[in-house]
């Protein structure tokens, strides 16, 4: 499992969910399966876990424990798939928004930028849309969008501009092609930054990362019980921000709404005045540590 993928801040995410013998918990991000068994750990024989995951790969980590219900799909069909478990009101919900080592050590995968591979980067192998298509066939303006916002490239036009110029000549549809047609942009000294930004804007793209994380948010309302937690661990600025605002505010942009009487209606409360981060010592023993963010809330 370990190979698979460390899980980041284990003890502070058990902390976080504060969990009880007999409750029910969602892991919604199972991966390597190292929360998901700190979890059953916790619990009583009472006790259950829903397990969600897209990646065919993460299977293979299941441990054999009959109060583990595996789901495979993605965390925006929460909802509905805890209604089918009979898991509606959930005593803690679990999500670790980071891609899994594992996934960026597989080579054809096409997520790092240490490999060439075909530009693939789905989660989900059964989607039909790839970085490969993405490159190829959005306009400039398209791709000066996902750049810009997702990426947070500062050229990201020019950026787009190229890709645009350079697949009229033939497509780019490898790892290395993509990174010789982006060469001469590339800021000196600053080539791995560069083009993890590039990379991150791409795999945000394929996978709806954004929309799917909103959705899975304002599900996790309906399915936590009054008291249930939330906890959520990020790994890029563009998901702490909707975590941030979602749970101080109940929804992503502007003010939060109060009531006829001006007493503020959102359904969670954080119990984390800023966020929590790894320790050097973690950070030390796991380089993934050191950009994550965990932020917790208890539903009103």
């Amino acid at each position: 499992m370990t190979e698979y993928h460390n899980p980041v801040m284990l003890q502070e995410c058990m902390e976080g969910l504060n969990i009880k013998l007999e409750g029910v918990y969602i892991d919604v991000t199972f991966g390597g399966g190292g929360h998901s068994r700190e979890i059953l750990k916790h619990l009583g024989p009472k006790g259950r876990l829903l397990a969600f995951d897209q990646d065919a790969d993460a299977q293979k980590n299941l441990p054999k424990d009959d109060r583990l219900t595996f789901i495979d799909q993605n965390f925006r069909y929460l909802k509905n798939n805890c209604r089918l478990q009979g898991a509606i009101s959930a005593d803690g919900i679990l999500a670790d928004l980071g891609v899994s080592s594992h996934q960026f050590d597989q080579p054809e995968r096409g997520f790092s930028i240490r490999f060439d591979a075909d530009l693939d980067m789905r989660m989900d192998q059964a989607g039909s849309l790839t970085a490969k298509l993405i490159v190829n066939n959005y306009t400039e303006e398209q791709l000066h969008r996902i750049f810009g916002i997702y990426g947070e490239i500062k050229n990201a036009k020019t950026l787009a501009n190229t890709l645009v110029t350079q697949r009229l000549n033939k497509p780019i549809n490898t790892v290395d092609e993509l990174k010789f047609a982006i060469a001469k942009l590339i800021p000196k000294g600053k080539e791995n930054k560069y083009l993890a930004q590039v990379f991150q804007a791409l795999r945000i793209e394929v996978n709806q990362e954004l929309e799917a994380l909103k959705e899975f948010l304002e599900q996790s309302v309906d399915v936590l019980k009054p008291g249930g937690r939330l906890v959520v661990m990020s790994y890029h600025s563009l998901e702490d921000r909707l975590v941030k605002n979602f749970i101080a505010k109940g929804k992503f942009h502007g003010e939060v709404e109060k009531d006829f009487f001006g007493n503020q209606i959102k359904p969670l409360e954080s119990l984390t005045r800023k966020a929590i981060i790894a320790s050097e010592e973690e950070i030390q023993q796991n380089n993934r540590a050191r950009s994550a963010k965990l932020r917790i809330a208890e539903k009103n």
